[in-house]
Formats: structure tokens, sequence, C-alpha cells
């Protein structure tokens, strides 16, 4: 028999662990920071890295903390209207609110 050997195929980055992927990016000399990073953070250097470009399929409406920060402004405004008694913008401001953290839970 003739010894094949078999091509050991690499997971694809979103399967693997946090864990995986650090020792990964360890082992490549542009990535620092590496034990700072999330897993999302962690396979995006990876791949600037590697050259390999990101699908663009995946459509967010925007990072968390820049929606974080319309939060905050918006509960801002909110405690304005609660402070001068009115019930009904502060409900409307406090839906929007609401809206943009369910937005939160969705985004990659």
């Amino acid at each position: 028999m003739a010894g094949k050997k078999k091509e050991v195929k690499e997971k694809p980055l979103e399967k693997m662990t946090a864990t995986e992927l650090r020792t990964l990016a360890m082992e490549i000399p542009g990535i620092t920071g590496v034990h700072g990073m999330n897993k999302n953070e962690l396979i995006g250097e990876i791949r600037n890295a590697r050259g390999i470009s990101e699908d663009s399929a995946k459509k967010s409406s925007g990072k968390v903390r820049d929606i974080k920060q319309k939060i905050r402004e918006l509960k801002i405004k909110r405690d304005g209207f609660l402070d001068g008694d009115d019930s009904k913008m502060a409900a409307l401001y406090r839906k929007r609110i609401i809206r943009l953290k369910k937005k939160t839970r969705r985004v990659d």
C-alpha cells in the first residue's frame, strides 16, 4: 500500500475556541495584545495577517459601542423629560432605548 498522507485541514476560524485562536495568533509575529482580545477581534487580526478578506455578507447596523453611546444620549434626554413631567416624550425615549438595547444583542 502506498503511504498516502492525508492533508490536515485546519478548522475554520469561526469554529475555533478563543483559546485556540490565541495560540494561533501568538505564532503570528505581527499580532500583539493577544490576551486582551475577544474572539471576534482575534479572528479579524488573524484574517488581516493572513491576507484573507472578510465576507461582507454580514451587515451590522453598527458597533455595540456606538449603539451604547446612543443609548446614553437618549437616557439623558429621557431624564430631562421626566424632570419636566412630560411622560409621553419620556415613554417615547424609553421605547427607543429598548429598541437599541435589543439591537446590541443582535450585533456581532
